[in-house]
């Protein structure tokens, strides 16, 4: 835990802000003591709803690694992730996350991702946003051929 890598993240979060590239978050990525990436919340300068503070980070973390994960590595973020945010982290594997406010503060901001935890337990079928399922059989077919699959890169 290093104070100075959540003062980072917190400071790009308000010097992302105050560009108006997104909103208030930001991202510090840390490998053995070492800044090796960092991030600011980007939705609206790069018009992309995935270009979250964690999100971009965690990117250019892996590019600048070399590797598809995380391991060994720390997340400082100014927040608590959203689901979206979450679920990349757990992808990429890191050590530890330190996360600064929380989500409830996030909602008194404007910023309600409660709604989208909500949605994550409801069954498909109930969700505000329409899911169909088709074509499952042709994708099983696919799913059967990845384990099948000899030069397959596990994640």
């Amino acid at each position: 835990m290093n104070t100075t890598f959540m003062h980072r993240a917190i400071e790009l979060a308000r010097q992302g802000m105050e560009k108006n590239e997104g909103g208030p978050f930001g991202c510090v990525i840390v490998k053995d003591g070492t800044v090796i990436a960092e991030g600011n919340n980007r939705v609206t300068s790069d018009n992309d709803p995935t270009a979250h503070a964690e999100i971009v980070a965690i990117r250019r973390a892996c590019e600048n690694l070399g590797e598809f994960q995380l391991t060994g590595c720390e997340i400082y973020t100014s927040c608590e992730p959203c689901p979206m945010c979450l679920g990349a982290i757990y992808w990429a594997r890191p050590n530890r996350v330190f996360y600064a406010g929380t989500r409830i503060d996030a909602a008194e901001a404007g910023f309600d991702d409660d709604f989208i935890y909500t949605e994550l337990n409801i069954d498909p079928k109930l969700r505000s946003i329409q899911m169909i399922p088709m074509e499952r059989e042709l994708a099983k077919e696919v799913f059967q051929s990845w384990t099948e699959k000899k030069d397959k890169i596990d994640y």
